[in-house]
C-alpha cells in the first residue's frame, strides 16, 4: 500500500473525527447543557459528553499531527511556508497547534480546575462563555478545512 495515501487518509479521519465532534458539541450538545435539556445539574452534564470525547479528540489531534507532519515531510513541502499563497498551510497548523494546546495543556490544568467553580458561582455566563470559544474554535477549524481543500485543488488563488 503506498504510504502517503494511506497518511492522507487517516489525516482526513482524524480531522473529520475531531471537528465533526467540535460540531456536534458546539451546535447541539453544550446548547442543550445550557437549555438545561440534560438536567438541571449543567456542569454534570457536560462533563458526561465532555469527558468521553476528549479522549477522542486528544487522539484525533496526534494522529492529525503526526500525519500531516509525514506528508509534508513525504512530499517536501516545507517550502509552501515561505509562501502566503499557501496560507491554509499555515492556517491547518495553527488550528491543529491551538487544539493541541487546549485539549493537552488548557483543559487538563486550567479548564478542568477553573471552570466547575465559575460554573457552580455563575452558570449562565460560564456556559455562554465556554459556548462562545467553542463557535470560535469551529469557525476557525471549518474555514480551515475550506481553505485546505480548495487549495490543496488548485481553487483558491496561490
Amino acid at each position: 500500500m503506498d504510504e502517503l495515501a494511506l497518511a492522507r487518509a487517516l489525516h482526513v479521519l482524524a480531522v473529520v473525527v475531531w471537528i465533526g465532534g467540535v460540531s456536534m458539541a458546539t451546535t447541539v450538545a453544550l446548547p442543550a447543557v445550557r437549555r438545561g435539556d440534560l438536567g438541571e445539574d449543567r456542569l454534570k452534564a457536560f462533563h458526561a459528553f465532555e469527558r468521553r470525547f476528549v479522549w477522542q479528540a486528544r487522539a484525533a489531534v496526534v494522529v492529525a499531527g503526526l500525519t500531516g507532519l509525514f506528508m509534508v515531510a513525504r512530499m517536501e513541502l516545507w517550502d509552501r511556508f515561505a509562501d502566503v499563497g499557501f496560507w491554509w498551510m499555515h492556517a491547518m497548523v495553527g488550528v491543529w497547534g491551538l487544539f493541541a494546546f487546549v485539549l493537552f495543556v488548557g483543559e487538563p490544568f486550567v479548564l478542568q480546575r477553573a471552570f466547575p467553580a465559575w460554573a457552580q458561582r455563575d452558570p449562565e455566563r460560564a456556559f455562554a462563555a465556554l459556548h462562545r470559544v467553542h463557535k470560535l474554535l469551529l469557525v476557525l477549524s471549518l474555514l480551515t478545512i475550506f481553505g485546505a481543500v480548495a487549495g490543496s485543488h488548485g481553487w483558491l488563488p496561490a
